[in-house]
């Protein structure tokens, strides 16, 4: 067995690579390493999922291990990611589980773990979990799980209002209310279906959904964050003041102004981050973003007066890096964005009702507000390899990485990274012109190809 855990949970091709057996093991071990730290009274769990057809397999695997490891359990249903973190925290769970391969296409999926309070695991407990499973699948004596039996086996039952305790919770922290704004919001087929539309409307909104009607196979199904077209067409048709896309399970908001124009995650935290800083709101005055964000974010938080703090790729290490400091605000450049004032994790949603709160607030446009930031050309190759490891670190990769760099002599970059889910090395180049950034990116994903062929 390799790694089970990438950066964000276990993710694929489900009853493939993430069988039932693997979810119940995945699950059984994380009650026992979890309830290790407080025997004080059986651990209670949060499961949720997104509406994907192999979700409800997954389900009753993952609702089956925690209750054969002695933890009692509140299924929530089809729900957003960040809304089984709140429910976390809301009903004083010892932990969370979620069902979801977010973007991916729907035979893959995922499961998610939270800690106590909705908290996504650290490196060393997940490696905790790994280990318990390890040993058990060995044989090992001493590493046998405890079985509980009869009334000390968990219980099962479902937690009805959930959706609606989050979908308050979302609403009561706008700080304006969104009369006025006309906003197209496209869930994906995905967990939002239901959520976003509604939590949007009580806000103030008048809202118009699309790809809401999920069926457990069209999530993410050319719609969604990670296809815009749609959402673009329907704001110019419904003359719209913008359009949100969000991803499968939520956690992430991308967005397009009236014009159709698409404002990334980078602009759209740049847009919170002044929001946040004039309400005297922002810690520090300090913003967390990925590596990957674009140069123009840094240069307009520069001028703003706006420090920006530099993680590793993913939302896990930019709420590290939240907690660590205290800090207000962090997210992606795909759309996950972090406010711990609100939420433990990245919410979709939220960052759509924030989002126009700023736009209501300001009595400004989308594209007004995202102009703060200008983008350098910026291209992303996805390269498929056999080996992640191999594919990023042989010596002609790094060279010509060494040597577009001493090209771009400070007027762009290049950043070179394994994908922690997939079979991936992603090549990123920011340069003056679109085509230096193409050409560079093409030049070493070509070597990539090469030193490790996909299979």
């Amino acid at each position: 067995m390799g790694r089970l855990f990438g950066t964000d949970g276990v993710r694929g091709r489900a009853n493939v690579d993430l069988t039932p057996e693997l979810a119940l093991s995945v699950a059984m071990a994380a009650a026992h390493v979890l309830a290790e730290r407080d025997r004080s009274h059986p651990p209670l769990a949060v499961v949720g999922r997104d509406p994907r057809a192999s979700g409800e397999m997954l389900e009753a695997a993952v609702v089956a291990g925690l209750a054969g490891a002695g933890a009692h359990v509140l299924r929530v249903g089809v729900l957003p990611t960040p809304g089984v973190a709140y429910l976390v925290g809301d009903v004083n769970a010892d932990l969370g589980v979620m069902l979801s391969a977010s973007h991916n296409a729907m035979p893959d999926n995922g499961i998610k773990l939270f800690a106590a309070g909705g908290h996504k695991l650290p490196d060393d407990v997940e490696a905790q979990i790994e280990e318990a499973i390890r040993a058990e699948a060995a044989g090992d004596p001493a590493a046998a799980w405890h079985r509980p039996v009869g009334g000390a086996v968990g219980r099962v039952r479902d937690l009805p209002d959930g959706a609606i305790h989050y979908v308050k919770h979302l609403v009561g922290s706008v700080p304006h209310t969104l009369d006025g704004l006309r906003v197209v919001v496209d869930c994906a087929n995905g967990a939002a279906s239901e959520v976003a539309p509604q939590a949007y409307r009580e806000a103030g909104a008048e809202v118009i959904a699309i790809h809401a009607a999920p069926d457990g196979l069209n999530i993410n199904d050319g719609c969604g964050s990670t296809h815009l077209d749609q959402v673009r067409a329907a704001v110019l048709e419904h003359r719209a003041d913008l359009g949100l896309a969000h991803d499968g399970d939520a956690d992430r908001c991308l967005a397009v102004t009236a014009a159709g124009e698409e404002v990334d995650g980078d602009q759209i935290m740049a847009i919170l981050a002044l929001a946040m800083r004039d309400a005297g709101t922002l810690t520090a005055d300090t913003l967390v973003a990925t590596v990957m964000s674009n140069l123009g974010l840094r240069l307009a938080m520069s001028e703003a007066g706006i420090r920006l703090v530099e993680t590793k790729v993913g939302d896990r290490y930019v709420l590290e890096e939240l907690r660590r400091d205290g800090l207000a605000l962090g997210g992606e450049q795909s759309g996950h964005v972090v406010m711990p004032a609100h939420a433990t994790t990245g919410d979709g949603i939220l960052t759509g009702l924030h989002l126009m709160a700023r736009m209501a607030a300001a009595k400004a446009s989308l594209a007004d507000l995202a102009s703060v930031v200008t983008r350098l050309p910026q291209v992303l190759i996805n390269v498929p390899v056999g080996d992640r490891t191999a594919g990023s670190n042989a010596p002609a990769v790094l060279a010509a990485v060494a040597e577009a760099e001493a090209e771009l002599a400070g007027t762009g970059r290049v950043l070179l990274r394994p994908s922690g889910t997939e079979p991936l090395v992603r090549v990123m180049v920011e340069a003056q012109t679109a085509q230096t950034a193409a050409t560079v990116a093409e030049r070493i994903a070509d070597l990539v190809r090469a030193a490790s062929p996909a299979s």
